[in-house]
């Protein structure tokens, strides 16, 4: 047995019987610490750029874009289903209710879509907006994803994030209470964080009724105020090597309960933007080095 609940698993878990792919869905969304509602510049490590698909760019709507999508991954795979996965910036801020409803009831109009994820921030979720997601819940599948990134509120203020660990909570526990699978993004490495008040994180987060998690490596990536205020001096941050950060991925699966799927470990930015770490490996060679690893514990 695997020794933890991956994405397979989870995906397994909600999706009895049929195999099902994510499609990254670019709906035009910002976040209120880019726009000047509560502040601007934006979270210092962010690009979304460097995580966004292709396809979500210069190409139209919500359908249009999941039916290039679908193109793109049926030259691969043979009777798939598909989660829309509204991933760029925060998906539920800055829009009116009715305005949301029908940007995720277009997505599940497409055929053979089967879900939806949805991302967010967990200051950007309101409770009438809670109840309208768990209304699209009981007919198809939705997850919420809120970026938590760390449970330390001089970090979050550190990074410009512009919320505090009890919006995580707060937002965690009325998502729960609708009936809506909720995941959390945390990331590893923030600055003036120690491998402690990491797994201290893992811990807080582990502890809410969440779902998932997914966590991934703090990436330096060139032209964002990160990699500025390192260059200037004003922020430092650890440079894990990738046998340093595979232990410290140990420790964190040893935490995670059975329960909860951890979705991923690293995140992948192209290296035409990576300043560090550069290890020069893909998402799944690492989980294999990992694997690998935790089988031989």
């Amino acid at each position: 047995m695997k020794a933890y609940k991956d994405f397979s698993d989870y995906m397994a878990e909600k999706f009895p019987g049929i195999k099902v792919q994510k499609i990254s869905v670019n709906a035009g969304f910002s976040c209120p610490n880019r726009d000047g509602t509560i502040g601007t510049g934006g979270c210092v490590y962010c690009d979304n750029t460097s995580f966004t698909p292709g396809y979500c760019f210069n190409s139209g709507d919500i359908r249009s874009q999941l039916e290039k999508g679908k193109l793109f991954f049926n030259r691969k795979y043979k009777n798939m289903q598909y989660l829309a996965y509204f991933q760029s910036f925060s998906n539920t801020f800055g829009r009116s209710i009715d305005e949301l409803r029908k940007m995720y009831e277009e997505a599940l109009s497409v055929p053979d879509v089967v879900g939806l994820i949805i991302g967010t921030r967990p200051d950007t979720i309101p409770q009438d907006v809670v109840e309208m997601i768990g209304g699209l819940n009981a007919v198809r599948p939705v997850i919420v994803e809120l970026g938590a990134e760390t449970s330390h509120d001089s970090t979050l203020r550190l990074i410009n994030r512009g919320h505090m660990w009890l919006h995580v909570e707060d937002a965690v526990n009325r998502l729960s209470q609708a009936g809506i699978a909720v995941g959390l993004h945390l990331i590893m490495g923030l600055p003036g964080e120690d491998e402690t008040m990491q797994l201290e994180t893992v811990r807080r987060a582990v502890a809410l009724p969440i779902d998932s998690i997914k966590i991934h490596q703090l990436q330096v990536l060139k032209g964002t105020p990160l990699a500025a205020k390192i260059e200037g001096g004003e922020l430092t941050v650890r440079q894990y090597t990738l046998e340093e950060y595979i232990q410290l991925c140990i420790k964190i699966v040893r935490i995670v309960p059975r329960h909860i799927a951890i979705e991923r470990f690293v995140a992948v930015a192209p290296p035409s933007k990576l300043i560090s770490p550069k290890w020069g490996i893909k998402n799944y060679e690492f989980t294999n080095l990992l694997n690998n690893r935790l089988r031989n514990e």
